[in-house]
């Protein structure tokens, strides 16, 4: 029953289609050709639309359908920091080679469109004020060097510094990869005179940007309607399944309608609701989810530097605050872990074109906090943007003014749904043509365009890279996988 335009596909689920029920409501739509697809995937958001787009436009599948209450692309997908990187830690490099192939994707999708995407590869910056750390950049940048992120430079003089290259703001297809590591004081300032003068070693990761999220969601949205992809507005109520196989799904239509789809495929690019997708057709996942949120105001008195990359600081810090504040703050059980040792990873990024004064930042101190059912709209944080604010004052001196006085904030984000290795889960599920594309934490922009290529390699039976095996929601099966988990660490998240 899958419509190729390219070339025929077999498929091991054709043969069960259509699916017929005597028991349909009457109130079900009833058009036999609105009411099968080859796919129904659950989720509009960029997880779900890059799933479509390469069934679609690379594999030629037209009758797929995308389901999603929401407008495509509106829940957490254009919330994002719209960053990418291949700088990721982990014991096996399968992280790194996932995401050096989303980038070739993304280059990809820059180049076909004129960049209308909006890539750059400005990089990530990692600093410290610890010279522990700045050993623990070096011995992470080796181990990334031999998992395939690129070569790394080291700078350890000024005279070794004259060979930097800054942050290139309009080339996303410059030849630098790997890692560059400052770590000579006087060089650091010279190029990045608006950090702290306690940084002792700047860690610039090469293959890395952003992009616009929204322009990519929206062409790759657009190329799969062009190629046959429907669209319907709705909740997925429930799944029919018989003798271990997907038959059907049940949709509410927005305006009220009830259908029912006869379907062998469906996947679950469900982002924070993706467990409660899952148990519609009795599988658990290992998922939960933190709040992250990231606010953005207007520097007006000029502290960060517009052509800078993304920007971390990668050292736990402890706030500054004045002596009577920090007594009323630790008089609180409620306030008292704001004088308290906060998490490393606050960051920060300039945002917008030519005359543009945005800044985004962000800063992960919510992670504590595991919640089992995401709740929308977001918990309130009244706290967020003085916090972050000051904790940027030990990445970037000068924005101590604006602890003063707060600039106008505004304050968004999302939910990071993740497994406890943080690793995405992209696959089949033992249920016969279901699959999940999701646990994303964060990087679903960038993980979205390979994520969507394995789902419609393992729908349309072809072959899947190496790398796969450690994304597939049955790698918790297998005693290596679980012994690797056992001896992690850091596991990448910002």
């Amino acid at each position: 029953m899958f419509v190729a335009r390219q070339s025929p596909i077999l498929h091991k689920y054709a043969e069960i289609m259509p699916y017929n029920d005597s028991d349909l409501n009457a109130h079900i739509t009833t058009d036999s050709n609105a009411n099968i697809a080859d796919v129904v995937i659950c989720g509009a958001g960029i997880a779900g639309i890059a799933v479509a787009h390469s069934l679609c436009v690379k594999h030629g599948i037209s009758n797929v359908l995308l389901v999603d209450e929401l407008s495509p692309l509106t829940l957490t997908s254009d919330k994002s920091t719209e960053a990418y990187r291949n700088w990721w830690p982990g014991p096996d490099g399968n992280m790194i080679a996932f995401m050096n192939r989303n980038i070739d994707l993304l280059e990809e999708y820059a180049d076909s469109t004129g960049n209308r995407i909006r890539l750059n590869r400005r990089g990530y910056v990692y600093t410290t004020q610890s010279a522990v750390k700045a050993e623990k950049f070096r011995q992470i940048a080796r181990v990334a060097e031999s998992q395939g992120a690129g070569p790394v430079r080291e700078f350890h003089s000024a005279i070794d510094a004259d060979a930097y290259q800054p942050s290139s703001i309009g080339d996303y297809r410059n030849e630098l990869t790997g890692a560059d590591i400052l770590m000579h004081p006087d060089s650091i300032r010279r190029y990045f005179p608006w950090l702290s003068s306690a940084t002792v070693s700047v860690l610039h990761a090469r293959r890395c940007g952003w992009f616009s999220g929204q322009q990519l969601g929206m062409h790759l949205l657009d190329e799969a309607k062009s190629h046959g992809m429907r669209f319907i507005n709705g909740a997925i109520t429930g799944v029919d399944v018989t003798a271990n196989r997907i038959r059907a799904v049940n949709i509410a239509e927005r305006g009220g309608a009830l259908r029912k789809i006869s379907t062998p495929i469906f996947v679950n690019a469900a982002g924070p609701f993706a467990a409660g997708v899952a148990a519609l057709v009795n599988v658990q996942l290992p998922l939960f989810s933190e709040l992250h949120l990231k606010l953005s105001f207007e520097d007006e008195l000029g502290v960060i530097d517009r052509n800078t990359g993304l920007v971390i600081l990668d050292d736990v810090q402890i706030l500054e605050w004045g002596e009577e504040e920090r007594a009323d703050l630790a008089s609180d059980d409620s306030t008292r872990w704001m004088t308290e040792p906060m998490p490393a990873g606050v960051h920060l990024r300039p945002d917008g074109g030519t005359g543009s004064k945005t800044v985004l930042m962000l800063w992960d101190y919510h992670s504590s906090h595991r919640y089992s059912d995401v709740i929308f709209p977001l918990p309130e944080d009244a706290h967020y943007p003085e916090l972050v604010i000051r904790g940027m004052t030990r990445l970037a001196p000068g924005l101590i003014r604006y602890t003063e006085r707060l600039p106008r904030c505004v304050v968004d984000g999302g939910y990071y749904t993740k497994t406890e290795e943080n690793r995405p889960l992209i696959g089949p599920l033992a249920l016969d043509g279901a699959y999940v594309s999701a646990a994303f934490s964060g990087f679903g922009l960038m993980a979205a365009p390979g994520a969507g290529e394995l789902i419609s390699a393992y729908i349309t039976g072809n072959s899947v890279p190496s790398y796969a095996a450690a994304f597939r929601p049955d790698r918790y099966e297998r005693p290596d996988y679980l012994a690797m988990m056992a001896r992690w660490g850091d596991k990448g998240q910002l």
